[in-house]
Order: C-alpha cells, then structure tokens, then sequence
C-alpha cells in the first residue's frame, strides 16, 4: 500500500485521495464477490487494480493516445507533434498490432512503457534526439507519453484488441478524425459514446482540414461539435489540423503541453475509470440502508426452534421428573418407595446422563420427538421473516444474497438442536439441601413409630404372659410409645403433603429455570445459524456500499 499512496501523493500532492477512491472500489469488488453479477464485480475489481498498477508507475509523465480509423492521419500526427519521421504512414504503415511509442523525459518512462505492453523495438526516447530540427519547442513537453495506436477498424483483430486494451490506459485520448469518416457510427457508438464519462481526459482533432473547402470548414466543425454533443462529450476540445501542412499542430501541442504541464490527466482518468465502475456498480447494488434483525424476530426464532427441539417435553419432563424424585426424597417412606417403580421421564428422553455418563457418552442423541412439518414449516416462516425484514429495502441481488444466507447452514438445525439440548445442564442430578434434610426428618419418624409400635407390642405381648410390666410414661396422659407410633405416622404423613405442595412449586420453578437455560443454548443457535450469516451478508453490503462511497467521493 506505501507505493499506492507514494504514488498518490506525487500525484496530487497529498494523501488519500486516489488512493482511497481505488482502495474504496476494490474493497467494493471484494465485498460484492458473489453478490452482485460477477462479470460488473471482475470489471471493478479490474479498475481497480489497474489503476492501483497506475499509481505505482511514473507520476511525471502523461500517456497520450493517439486513435482514430485508416486514413484520419495518426501517424502524420504522430511524427508532426515529435518532430521525427517515426511512424511509417500510408501504404508504408507495417501490418502489425503494435503501438509505436515516443516519450519525453527518460526517468521511469521505461517501466511505463513497459505496463502499456509497448515493445521495446517500438520505444522512442524523444530526449536522444534533442539536438533535431524542431528540439527548441519540444521542451515543453516533457513528461509526454505519446502513443500512436492502431486503426480501430482495421481488418486484423488483434488492431482492435490493441486499440481497445490501450484506450483504458491512456490518460489522454485523442481522437484523429477525418472529414469523411468524422460521423462514422463505428468511432461513435463503439468508443466515443460510451466514453462519456471520460469526456475530461479526451480531444478531438478533425484533421486533413486543408482538404475541405473554407466555406465548408466551419459548418462541418458545428457539425462535428453537434455529434459530440450528443455522445454526451460536451465541452470536449476540437481542432481543426492538417499534419501534412502543419495547420492546427501547434494548438494541439499546447493543449497537450497544457495537459502533461499540469499532471491533472493521469488524475483525471484514474477518477473517471474508478468513477465509471463505481457508478455502475451502485445501480446494480443499491444505497439504501439493510434493516436490523429486531429483538421481537430474535425472539420469534427461538420459539420456532425450541418448538422444533421439543423443548416444551423436555421442560415437562423435568417437571415430571423432580416431582417423582422428590416424592422419593420427601414422602412418607412407607408409600415413596412405590413411585420408584415409575419410569423416570428425563432418563426415557436419554437425558438424565449424569456426569460421568455424558462423559462416555458425549455423542449420545436425545430420544425427543422429531420435528413435524408443522414446526418445521414454523421454523421456514420465522427465518424468512428475518431474511425479509433485513432485506426489504436492499437492491434484488442483496435481498437474494440474504435470503440464501439465512437457510445456508439449516442442514444443520438437526444436529445443532440436538446438542444445545443434550449440552444443557438440566440440574437434576443434583438433590435439594431440605429435600435431605426432610428425607433424615422422616426416617427419624418412621424410626419414632416402629419404636412406639414395638414398645406397644412388647407391653401387649408383657400383659399376655401376666408379668409385671414396668410402667409407662406419658406425656398430657397419652402414653409414650402410642404418642411415638400415632404422631411418627401422623406426622410422617403430614410432612410427606405439605412437601407435596412444596414439590409442586420448586418443580415448577426449576421447569422455568431449565426452559430459560434451554432457550438460552437455542438462541445460541440461531445466532450461529441464521443471524451471524444474515449479518455477514450485511455487513459485506455495508462495505461494499461504503467503498463505493469513498470510490465516488
């Protein structure tokens, strides 16, 4: 990036702004990739990275292209501005698709030339031949890069192909037209129309003007300012010239000197390539602003994917389950023993592991019930509502980037599910301080009764011998072993009831802690199915239209 920004600066003389239009349109490019129709991304990316290329080359020289078709006078115009015989004119010309190249001032035209794809036998440092005809006036024009191109229609392809790879290089293109071909369509529509955008990097020279009658000239210079005007190249320079006889090569020079003086070409075609690109990449994209993925739409997810986990059975479950372990721990251990013989809900799920068991265990399945096509159709609902609501003011091709992001990971819902609610810690492996303290209570009074009832029967079996019996303490004239037998079971019974209801609102209670742990896992997931590729989505949209942004600034 140093040599970009060097090269900016010895361009514009302070940093950041080319640099940051083309680093603006290729961080639009990368952005977009996939998003936007490929064949506008790789042409972006491909402006930018040529005229990063740009920037990294000669900052003191201007590349000059002359264009035009056969017979409009390019070489004669050529060899007029250098002042030598370079360019072979006519039926002389060489059949061949190279540019001949001319360059004033040697330091780093060399590399330039060599980035255009000019070959070295076609290479003409102009400062080797100073001391020619003509040298005195050449000096203000050093810095020029002047290129005479092929004839744009020219019957051998490759004419074309190097005519179109080198009029997106040029910093200055100038047009050579002749006073037959000067409205010919094929300069028009094929170049001169669609360079619109570049009308400030462009001249336009009507040559053989001395062929043309003088009362003539100046309707058919109205005439060809009229075409250009509608090709939208309003205010482009035109001059009117004869190479041959040197009529109008001196204005040309000095609109060029002009141009290479200031050093404002190359800026100038940097901007309007990056602009060109950046514009037509905004129409297909779009500068609205993406919508949020609200709280409510978040929340919505959830519910259609707990649905979908059967989180509500499994929430019933712990339910079900803590009741049946705490009547175990808390009822009256005459009847408790009973409801062991009651399947555990949680361990038919295959989700009362324990510790150790999920250990061994780790890639176990949870037995709830498969998603039906109700929930699963819940599921699709949802995530689209949130694919439409990001989505809905974004161009076609982000709204289908979302909509596609948004389901691109859905295969794996099933597993994803599955291990958010097996990897949930449902907390009832472990036993309730008073759940042991009642269980202690009530063994001590099952003990209080046995000791009450075998006392009795030890006084019963004692009077049915006839032997003295000792006698019998009593407490508010109840005896003591009927007081132990009586209040164990009474109380025993009493406590198992109130513990019932007790039960009831602590398995309540923690059915709502494991149902908030459980759809805390589920939201987990669809953060990291539906919501981070939604906003990766858009936060490629936000950069691609912040680089656009800075490309058109």
């Amino acid at each position: 990036m140093t040599a970009l920004v060097e090269g900016a600066k010895k361009l514009v003389g302070r940093k950041g702004d080319i640099a940051d239009r083309v680093d603006g349109l290729a961080e639009a490019a990368r952005a977009a990739r996939g998003r936007l129709d490929d064949e506008l991304v790789d042409e972006a990316a491909r402006v930018a990275a040529q005229a990063g290329e740009r920037l990294r080359l000669s900052g003191e020289h201007t590349v000059v292209a002359l264009a035009g078709a056969t017979g409009s006078g390019k070489s004669s115009t050529f060899n007029a501005i250098t002042g030598l015989e370079l360019a072979a004119i006519g039926v002389r010309r060489p059949t061949t698709s190279w540019t001949m190249a001319c360059a004033w001032g040697r330091d780093g035209a060399g590399e330039l030339l060599d980035w255009l794809g000019v070959p070295k036998r076609h290479q003409v440092l102009r400062d080797s031949m100073l001391d020619s005809p003509g040298a005195d006036r050449q000096s203000n024009l050093d810095g020029l890069v002047l290129l005479d191109l092929p004839d744009h229609d020219s019957t051998e392809v490759a004419h074309h192909v190097e005519v179109d790879r080198l009029v997106k290089l040029a910093d200055l293109l100038v047009w050579v037209l002749d006073p037959q071909k000067y409205a010919d369509a094929a300069v028009h529509d094929r170049y001169l129309k669609p360079f619109a955008s570049h009308r400030d990097i462009m001249l336009v020279v009507l040559n053989h003007i001395d062929t043309v009658p003088e009362p003539r000239r100046e309707s058919m210079l109205d005439d060809l300012r009229r075409l250009l005007d509608q090709d939208g190249l309003e205010g482009v320079p035109v001059i009117a010239a004869s190479a041959k006889l040197g009529d109008g090569v001196p204005e040309l020079e000095k609109e060029i000197s002009k141009r290479v003086t200031a050093k404002k070409a190359m800026k100038a075609r940097l901007m309007a390539d990056v602009g060109a690109a950046a514009k037509r990449m905004r129409e297909v994209n779009g500068d609205t602003k993406p919508g949020d993925v609200a709280r409510s739409r978040k929340a919505e997810l959830v519910d259609a994917f707990a649905d979908a986990a059967a989180v509500p059975t499994v929430v019933d479950a712990v339910e079900r389950s803590t009741r049946r372990r705490a009547a175990q721990n808390t009822g009256w251990p005459v009847t408790s023993w009973l409801s062991r013989f009651k399947p555990d809900p949680l361990r038919r799920l295959h989700l009362d592991l324990g510790v150790s068991g999920r250990e061994l265990t780790a890639s176990a399945r949870a037995s709830v019930p498969e998603a039906s096509a109700v929930q699963r159709a819940r599921v699709d609902t949802a995530v689209r509502a949130v694919a439409d609501d990001v989505g809905a003011e974004l161009s076609p091709p982000w709204a289908e980037a979302v909509r596609r992001a948004s389901v691109s990971r859905l295969d794996d819902l099933g597993d994803a599910l599955d291990r958010a609610v097996t990897g949930t810690d449902l907390g009832v492996a472990r036993t309730p301080v008073w759940w042991r303290l009642v269980r202690v209570l009530q063994r001590l009074l099952v003990l209080a009764a046995v000791v009450g009832g075998v006392w009795l029967l030890g006084l019963a079996f004692a009077g049915y011998l006839q032997v003295p019996q000792p006698p019998t303490p009593r407490v508010l004239d109840v005896p003591v072993p009927t007081l132990l037998l009586l209040g164990g079971v009474a109380l025993g019974v009493l406590v198992g009831l109130v513990c019932k209801v007790a039960v009831r609102f602590s398995a309540r209670a923690k059915a709502r802690a494991v149902d908030k742990r459980l759809r805390d896992a589920i939201a987990d997931v669809t953060e990291r199915l539906v919501v981070e590729p939604v906003q990766s989505e858009v936060e490629a949209y936000r950069a691609t239209r912040a680089g656009l942004a800075a490309a058109l600034r």
